[in-house]
């Protein structure tokens, strides 16, 4: 049983992030592929900065209604750490001045450490009662003392990617029995076979709850992206044959990419399930966690640790 909104970062904080993804600080990745809309232009100026800290967002599919919703804090020196945080949502009238009264009070959200013990994010959630700009004010224990940060956000109507509660879309994902072997499959350089052995459609049908993937192991970049494929084996380790566990990699083509992203063409799933309407997706993962009637539970945008997984798991295995 079970027990983007982009922020402009400082040169110094983008070179700790950087290294901590484990590419270079100078690299300049391949023109993504084309959305099918045309994307916005969320960019926000980091907001005022306390003792050094920027906080980074991670979940930019936000709407309203109650959902999860993760951050990081990234200081000189690297990333904050200390186990909690308090996150207070503000509604920002259109002048962008603070209106209050709009959704959650304050919560706490808690630390996750991500693999390698380099970075980690803040996760809590929050419910917003209308949509527009809002601000998360952020206080949290650094190196320097007690700090505030503000991060700034938008929050849509409706959003296109699966929502909670609903089947998610059909189809079948290549398998290892319907392609000569795990090159074609994945572009990890050491993949779990178990990953590649069911099609979504399969999994809704099966009578077990369900994990899904949606990365690309070797071309992981962005600041919020982490080992998301090794983490979904590792808790498919933990509860053998309790439920599926599915990796569903980005690229269609991953036996032929060579590391040139200009050979690479996206798999239709990241059409079908919303990733590319995304404005500024380039090739972030999703993990989504199905009940056993094959509904969504949960969903996960950016690096999620095996933590918050089991527990979205445990809660997922006794739905009715």
């Amino acid at each position: 049983m079970f027990s983007v909104t982009k922020i402009l970062l400082p040169a110094a904080v983008v070179l700790v992030l950087s290294v901590a993804c484990g590419v270079s600080p100078t690299a300049i990745p391949n023109p993504k592929p084309t959305p099918t809309s045309q994307p916005q232009d969320n960019t926000l100026q980091a907001p005022e900065q306390s003792n050094g800290i920027v906080p980074i967002l991670a979940t930019t599919v936000l709407r309203v209604g109650s959902q999860r919703v993760a951050f990081l804090l990234a200081g000189p020196k690297g990333i904050i750490k200390a186990p909690t945080a308090q996150v207070t949502p503000v509604y920002l009238g259109d002048d962008g001045v603070a209106e209050g009264g709009g959704g959650s009070a304050a919560k706490q959200a808690r630390f996750h450490i991500w693999p390698y013990g380099v970075r980690g994010s803040y996760t809590t959630e929050l419910d917003f009662n209308r949509p527009g700009r809002w601000r998360l004010n952020i206080e949290v224990e650094s190196d320097a003392g007690p700090t505030e940060v503000k991060l700034d956000l938008d929050v849509a109507e409706t959003v296109v990617i699966p929502e909670i509660g609903s089947l998610p879309p059909t189809g079948n994902n290549k398998t290892l029995d319907t392609v000569p072997g795990l090159a074609q499959l994945t572009t990890h350089f050491e993949p779990d076979p178990d990953l590649y052995r069911m099609t979504i459609d399969q999994a809704v049908a099966s009578g077990l709850p369900s994990v899904l993937v949606f990365a690309t192991p070797a071309f992981c970049t962005s600041p919020t992206c982490g080992p998301q494929v090794e983490t979904v084996s590792d808790l498919k380790n933990l509860h053998p044959g309790e439920a599926n566990f599915i990796h569903v990699e980005l690229y269609d083509n991953p036996s032929e990419i060579q590391g040139d992203l200009s050979r690479a063409e996206l798999v239709p799933f990241a059409q079908d399930w919303g990733f590319t309407s995304i404005p500024d997706w380039f090739n972030e993962s999703w993990v989504f966690v199905l009940d056993p009637q094959g509904r969504i539970h949960q969903r996960f945008e950016g690096y999620t640790t095996i933590e918050e997984l089991e527990e979205a798991l445990a809660a997922a295995a006794t739905a009715t």
